[in-house]
């Protein structure tokens, strides 16, 4: 392989020709390797990547326009930034994402590949640092314990906005609509996995809706604290080598390339040192997670069967369910989705875990952190679309199967109580079981009402 030789403060090294990155982001590739051999390698992900270039090329702006950057540079840097946006140099970033906790390999991988094609646009070779420098100019006001929880905090906002927030909403709307079809179906409720009083199918949806509008609106209460930023805080909180305004400055910036409403951190030091609000996220998602499991789990009961189960739904028949047993058709969307719900829940527990390792000024375990709140989010966001669109569009109640079982239930002796007593109630229903009857045969035989008393009860119970 041909190379080329770059300096960092530790020395030099070998660099291929080929590559825009630089010194610090060689010597990464080589210490790091944890992942490297899994698909994908480990690595951040694409929208993590462009938005660490439209965090840089807002801080060019806000750098020029504070009178710290001249302006063809700042002009060079934004260039070379809109190409890593358009997806030019995707091959440019290649980083596993178990390396430093504070992400500063990665800012640094950033600031060599924006420093090196800024100096090709300005017509000089790979590697001389000028006219741009990839600490002097394109991390000017930054440090990587600032930039890096920025951007961590910029590409999850977007990701629950642009994806887990419309899947949700959606979501939503579909759990209503069949609460509103399913209203006229009247079932057996079961408690301890029981029967118990009967209640409408609608009820069941609509509580399912509930669960999907109160987590919905959980989330949305926390985005005003994600789309807080750290940026400005520098190396420790203090701001240290950042001019007046900056903060705010850079900080409109990102929201304009953004078109979402950033604003700066009240405290620099504890955006630094913790990442509390970006784990109360997690626990939020994973509230969500257990909702899902909830909602997902009472279908596949409920869909049990055809013949030998539950069988009070149908569930869309998407693909064969399995290789030897002709005819099986399976709940495939819930079972993806109930995996992608334990997973979060997993999730859950290393962001936890990692956000309790912060250290005085600085938690450094802000990739893991981010790494499992964004493929919370992403996984969520994904699971639950499939599940809408392949799953409960084309759900469907058994009419029929509904009212036998609502027929057949002996709790439905609750609703005699006022009438004939807890005790003759207790009665006919021992009696039904006993002898295979129905309850109201059980009412009639042991003359506890009338044919026409039962019925008016059980009608006025919605029973």
């Amino acid at each position: 392989m041909d190379t080329r030789r770059e300096k960092d403060s530790l020395g030099s090294v070998e660099v291929p020709v080929t590559a825009l990155w630089g010194a610090q982001t060689q010597r990464s590739l080589e210490h790091f390797r944890a992942g490297a051999s899994l698909p994908g390698g480990q690595r951040f992900p694409l929208p993590f990547l462009h938005a660490f270039a439209l965090v840089k090329k807002a801080a060019a702006e806000a750098n020029a326009g504070l009178g710290r950057l001249p302006a063809e540079l700042a002009t060079l840097i934004t260039q070379a930034c809109d190409e890593i946006l358009r997806g030019q140099h995707d091959s440019q970033f290649p980083l596993v994402l178990w390396q430093t906790g504070s992400g500063t390999q990665t800012n640094m991988n950033l600031n060599e590949v924006i420093a090196n094609r800024a100096n090709e646009l300005a017509g000089q070779a790979r590697g001389t640092k000028s006219p741009v420098h990839p600490n002097d100019h394109v991390n000017l006001s930054q440090s990587s314990n600032d930039v890096f929880p920025t951007v961590m905090h910029v590409v999850i906002a977007m990701a629950v906005h642009e994806r887990l927030l419309p899947a949700l909403t959606m979501l939503e709307a579909t759990l209503a609509e069949k609460a509103r079809d399913f209203a006229a179906f009247t079932k057996t409720g079961r408690t301890h996995m029981m029967d118990a009083t009967p209640l409408s199918l609608g009820d069941e949806f609509g509580a399912y809706r509930q669960q999907i509008l109160q987590a919905t609106a959980h989330i949305r209460d926390l985005l005003p604290e994600v789309q807080a930023l750290a940026i400005g805080g520098s190396a420790v909180g203090t701001g240290v080598n950042t001019p007046p305004g900056w903060s705010e400055s850079v900080t409109q910036h990102i929201s304009k390339l953004c078109g979402l409403a950033f604003t700066s951190a009240e405290n620099k030091f504890m955006a630094l040192a913790t990442h509390d609000v970006l784990t109360e996220l997690q626990g939020r998602l994973r509230t969500l997670a257990t909702s899902l499991l909830k909602i997902g789990n009472d279908l596949r009961l409920m869909a049990s069967g055809p013949r030998c189960g539950l069988a009070e739904i149908r569930l869309p028949a998407n693909e064969p369910g399995s290789s030897i047993m002709p005819g099986k058709v399976n709940p495939t969307q819930i079972e993806a989705l109930t995996m992608v719900a334990i997973q979060v829940l997993g999730n859950d527990t290393a962001v936890a875990i990692a956000n309790s390792q912060g250290q005085f000024e600085l938690n450094v375990y802000k990739p893991l952190i981010f790494r499992n709140v964004y493929e919370s989010v992403v996984l969520l966001a994904d699971a639950i679309a499939g599940f809408v669109e392949h799953c409960l569009h084309g759900l469907e109640a058994d009419a029929a199967r509904l009212a036998h079982y609502a027929e057949i239930s002996l709790m439905r002796a609750t609703v005699l109580t006022p009438h004939i007593g807890y005790d003759l109630a207790a009665r006919c229903a021992a009696l039904a079981h006993a002898e295979g009857l129905t309850l109201k045969q059980a009412v009639l035989k042991l003359g506890a009402m009338t044919a026409e008393d039962f019925d008016r009860v059980m009608r006025e119970a919605g029973a």
